[in-house]
């Protein structure tokens, strides 16, 4: 790996006190003779939950598959500065579409999801944690999509993953169904950070603790909510 720009370093979380779990430097990505990301650097503690947001192509669902594994930064660029990813090897992930066999019972498809490696007692507690447990009988087929996003959440939490990568998980939801998933991953990021990709600015506010706004892209903005007067004002400025 030395010989190459892009090192993947797996992070060790630590006990005693928070620390950086996500760490990017000089990330660049391009496909063909188009380039999508441009210099990126950022990074994520332990604790936060840190939206991000952007309009359509602004490099959001990119920069998400680089995290999780499924995309290689740009390693060929002579002149570009050192890329460095450093992220923990457990990522939960809930993808926008959310992939599920809709033929399975709930219960069954996270037992069948958590495989060898974890308990019944986990997927029982996640079942109730999402609360699902009214559901779980049925078949997948059978949930509203405010359920079926839960089975999506409690299978991206199977595990106990050090980061939980979440796209647009609140699409399409009901005003009740929305505030379940909020509580969720408000509890989630007690557990592990929390990266939100989305194009709903309130979702941002209600559930994250920094935004990263990225256009064409560039990060165009990185700041806590709390120092953010008017998130639509900004987001209009910044990408305008």
């Amino acid at each position: 790996m030395h010989n190459h720009k892009f090192n993947r370093i797996f992070a060790v979380r630590s006990v005693c006190m928070p620390s950086m779990v996500v760490d990017i430097s000089h990330l660049n990505k391009s496909f063909a003779d188009q380039q999508v990301l441009h210099d990126i650097c950022m990074q994520v503690a332990e604790g936060e939950a840190v939206g991000l947001l952007g309009p359509n192509g602004a490099g959001k669902s990119t920069l998400m598959k680089i995290l999780i594994g499924i995309l290689r930064p740009d390693t060929n660029a002579k002149d570009a500065a050192q890329c460095t990813i450093q992220c923990p090897q457990r990522i939960g992930y809930l993808s926008e579409q959310n992939p599920l066999y809709q033929e399975m019972y709930v219960r069954e498809y996270l037992r069948f999801m958590a495989g060898f490696t974890h308990s019944e007692d986990e997927v029982d507690t996640l079942i109730d944690r999402v609360g699902l447990r009214p559901e779980v009988s049925k078949h997948i087929r059978e949930l509203s999509k405010g359920y079926r996003q839960r089975v999506g959440l409690a299978a991206a939490l199977l595990g106990k993953p050090q980061l939980l990568i979440l796209d647009e998980p609140t699409t399409g939801l009901d005003p009740n169904q929305l505030e379940d998933i909020r509580q969720v991953v408000r509890e989630a990021r007690q557990q592990c950070p929390v990266i939100l990709s989305t194009h709903i600015l309130q979702e941002v506010k209600e559930m994250c603790t920094r935004v990263i706004i990225l256009d064409h892209g560039h990060i165009r903005a990185d700041q806590p909510i709390d120092d953010i007067p008017d998130l639509a004002q900004l987001f209009h400025d910044v990408t305008n």
